[in-house]
Parts: structure tokens; C-alpha cells; sequence
């Protein structure tokens, strides 16, 4: 076989934006996520808001133009 053909495999540190961390085996160095099992609602039965103002905005922004002409319509 091939020598130094696989990533290096070692102990990384995973953080959560909640702040909660854990270490588990990767290739990578040290990630980051948003939600973990920790504050994820599924796991803890809570409901947390997640930030879709993006998401809304581009519909709006999106369907403006179609509102506009049907409001001329009518007219």
C-alpha cells in the first residue's frame, strides 16, 4: 500500500453556538455548529426560534413585484 494516502486522524473539539463543546475523532481540527443535542428542540423539548429574517426577506422581495401588478390590476 501507498504510504501518507489517508488524512491524519485525531481528537477535535467541537463547539456549539450554545456554547457547549465535545471532543470526538475527525480529520478536521476543531469545528463549529449551530445546534447541537444539547439545545436542538427535538432532544430537549423546548421550542427555539431559529433566525429565518433572511428567508422571509427574499420571499418578499421575490413576490414584490407580482403583488405590485395585481394591485394594479384591480385598479
Amino acid at each position: 500500500m501507498k504510504k501518507d494516502t489517508h488524512p491524519k486522524y485525531e481528537t477535535t473539539t467541537i463547539r456549539c453556538a450554545c456554547g457547549a463543546t465535545v471532543d470526538a475523532g475527525s480529520t478536521s481540527d476543531d469545528l463549529s455548529v449551530e445546534i447541537c443535542s444539547q439545545c436542538h428542540p427535538f432532544f430537549t423539548g423546548k421550542q427555539k426560534l431559529v433566525d429565518t429574517a433572511g428567508r422571509i426577506e427574499r420571499f418578499r422581495r421575490k413576490y414584490e413585484k407580482f403583488t405590485a401588478q395585481t394591485q394594479a390590476k384591480e385598479q
